[in-house]
C-alpha cells in the first residue's frame, strides 16, 4: 500500500471523510462526557465524601484545580502530537495508536473506584491522548483533498465542524443521567466505549486514507529560528540588526514567517485570558449550578451537568446569524468588522456573560437560590463570545502566516488555552493552599477574573491599534 492513496472518485468527496467524521462524533462524545461529571464526582468522592458544609469551598477548589489541570495538559500535547506526526510517524500512526490509549485511559477511570491515584493516571492518560490527536485530526481532514476536489474541502470542514459540536451537545445530556441513575463507574464506562467505538470507526477506514509520509526534522522552523535569532541578540556585528545576523544562516522566508508569526503572538497573548474565563463553564459553572432551582418550566428540571450543552447547541445556532445577517448588516452600515474588532467585542461579551455569573453567585452567597435560566442567559452570550474570538482568532492564524508557519500558528493558538486553564488551576491551588487568593471566594472569585479581564482587555486596546496588517492569502500578501 502506498503512502498516498485515495479510492475516491476525482472531484467527488473522498471515501474516507464519512470515517473521520464518524469518529470525531465519538470521540467528542467521551471526551465532553467525561468534563461534563468529572468536577461534580471529584468535589464529592475525592473532597468531601461527608458532604461537610464546611469543606465545601477547599473540596470545589480542588476539584477545579485538577479539572483546569486537566485541559492545561489536554492543550498542550496537540503541539507534542503535531511533531511526532509530521517529523517522525504520520498522522495515520499517531491518531490510531494514540486512540488506543485514550481508550484505556477511560478504562482506568471506569475502574479507579475510591482511588484519587488511580483516577488522576486515567485523567493524565486520556489528556495525553485527546491532546496528541486534536491537530493531526482536522489536519488529517485537508490530506484528503486534491485539486480536483478541493471546492468539497469547506463542506467537510463544515461536517467536521458539527460533529465536534453534535458530540459536545449529546455528551451533558446523557451521560449525567447515566451518573445519577446507574452511577459513576458505567457514567465513566460509557465514554469509553465510545472512544473504543472512534478507534475502530477510524481504522475501518485505513485503506480509504490519503497518508502524507512525516517529513522529518524541519530545520527551518519556528523554535530552532527564535533561539538562533535570541543568541544573535547579544552576540553579531556592531550595528548590525537581529535579523540581518539571522539572515546569515536561514532564509529570508523562513525569517519573514517567523516575523509573521511573533506578529499574530502579539494579539494571542490576550486569548489565555479568554479562555482562563472561557473553560470554568465546564468546571467553576457546574458547580455553582448545583446551587440554583434548575427548573425550566412547570415540573420539568435538568441536572447541574447537563447545563453546558447550552453552549454547544447555541454555538451551532448563532455562527450562521453572525455571518449571514450581523456581520453584514454592521458592514452595510459603513462599520468595518475587522478581526481586531471581532476579538475586542468577544472579550466585552465574555466580561458580560462572566458579570451576570458573579451576580448569581452574589445571591447564593446571600442564601438565595437564582433560576437556572440566568446561567443559561451567560451561556448564550459565551457562545457568542466564542464564535466572535476563537473563530476569528483561527482565521487570523491562517491568513496572517505564511503556509509555512499555519500549523505552527495553530499550535501555538491551543497553547493560549493550555496557559489559561493554569492560570485558572494555579489560583484554585493557591485557595486551597490557604495563600493570596483564598481571600477570593464566592462572588469575590469572579469579580477576581473580571479584574483581570479589564486589565487584559485595556492593554489589547493598546497593542491592537498599532499591529501592522500583513495578509497571506494563496501566493499573494496584502499590507494595510
Amino acid at each position: 500500500m502506498s503512502d498516498i492513496q485515495n479510492e475516491s472518485p476525482k472531484g467527488r468527496m473522498p471515501k474516507s471523510v464519512p470515517y473521520i467524521i464518524g469518529s470525531e462524533i465519538a470521540e467528542r462524545f467521551s471526551f465532553y462526557g467525561l468534563r461534563s461529571i468529572m468536577v461534580t464526582y471529584m468535589a464529592v468522592a475525592f473532597f468531601n465524601p461527608t458532604l461537610n458544609p464546611a469543606l465545601t469551598a477547599e473540596a470545589d477548589a480542588k476539584a477545579n484545580e485538577m479539572s483546569h489541570l486537566f485541559v492545561t495538559l489536554a492543550y498542550f500535547m496537540p503541539m507534542v502530537g503535531a511533531i511526532m506526526a509530521d517529523w517522525f510517524f504520520g498522522k495515520y500512526r499517531v491518531i490510531l495508536l494514540v486512540s488506543i490509549l485514550y481508550t484505556f485511559g477511560h478504562l482506568i477511570l471506569s475502574v479507579s473506584g475510591d482511588s484519587y491515584t488511580i483516577f488522576s493516571l486515567g485523567l493524565i492518560v486520556i489528556a495525553c491522548c485527546a491532546g496528541g490527536i486534536k491537530s493531526c485530526v482536522s489536519a488529517n481532514v485537508g490530506d484528503q483533498f486534491d485539486k480536483s476536489n478541493e471546492h468539497l474541502l469547506s463542506k467537510a470542514y463544515g461536517w467536521f465542524y458539527m460533529s465536534i459540536n453534535l458530540g459536545g451537545t449529546l455528551a451533558p445530556l446523557f451521560i449525567p443521567l447515566l451518573k445519577k441513575y446507574y452511577g459513576p463507574e458505567i457514567a465513566f464506562g460509557v465514554p469509553g466505549i465510545l472512544m473504543a467505538l472512534a478507534t475502530i470507526l477510524f481504522w475501518l477506514g485505513r485503506k480509504k486514507y490519503v497518508r502524507v509520509p512525516p517529513a522529518g526534522i524541519k530545520k527551518e522552523n519556528f523554535f530552532s529560528i527564535s533561539i538562533y535569532a535570541l543568541r544573535k541578540l547579544f552576540k553579531r556585528k556592531p550595528g548590525q540588526k537581529v535579523w540581518e545576523a539571522v539572515g546569515e544562516k536561514y532564509s529570508a522566508t523562513s525569517i519573514d514567517g517567523i516575523k509573521a508569526v511573533y506578529r499574530v503572538l502579539a494579539v494571542f497573548a490576550f486569548t489565555p485570558i479568554f479562555w482562563a474565563l472561557w473553560d470554568q463553564n465546564l468546571s467553576e459553572w457546574v458547580l455553582q449550578a448545583t446551587r440554583l432551582d434548575l427548573t425550566l418550566t412547570g415540573d420539568f428540571s435538568i441536572l447541574p451537568e447537563q447545563i453546558n450543552f447550552i453552549n454547544p447547541l447555541f454555538l451551532v445556532l448563532l455562527i450562521p446569524v453572525f455571518n449571514s445577517f450581523l456581520f453584514p448588516y454592521l458592514e452595510k452600515k459603513g462599520i468595518k468588522v475587522s478581526p481586531l474588532r471581532k476579538i475586542g467585542a468577544g472579550l466585552v461579551i465574555i466580561g458580560l456573560s462572566f458579570t451576570i455569573i458573579a451576580f448569581i453567585q452574589e445571591a447564593i452567597d446571600a442564601g438565595g437560590k437564582p433560576s437556572v435560566w440566568w446561567q443559561i442567559l451567560a451561556y448564550i452570550l459565551l457562545a457568542a463570545s466564542e464564535i466572535l474570538v476563537s473563530v476569528t482568532c483561527l482565521e487570523y492564524a491562517y491568513t496572517h502566516s505564511p503556509k509555512s508557519m499555519k500549523s505552527t500558528m495553530s499550535a501555538l493558538y491551543l497553547l493560549g488555552i493550555s496557559a489559561g486553564n493554569l492560570l485558572v488551576g494555579l489560583i484554585n491551588g493557591n485557595i486551597v493552599d490557604k495563600g493570596f487568593f483564598s481571600q477570593f471566594t464566592g462572588a469575590k472569585y469572579y469579580w477576581l477574573f473580571l479584574g483581570i479581564l479589564a486589565v487584559s482587555f485595556i492593554l489589547f486596546l493598546l497593542v491592537a491599534k498599532r499591529l501592522p496588517e500583513k495578509r497571506y492569502v494563496g501566493n499573494e500578501e496584502t499590507e494595510n
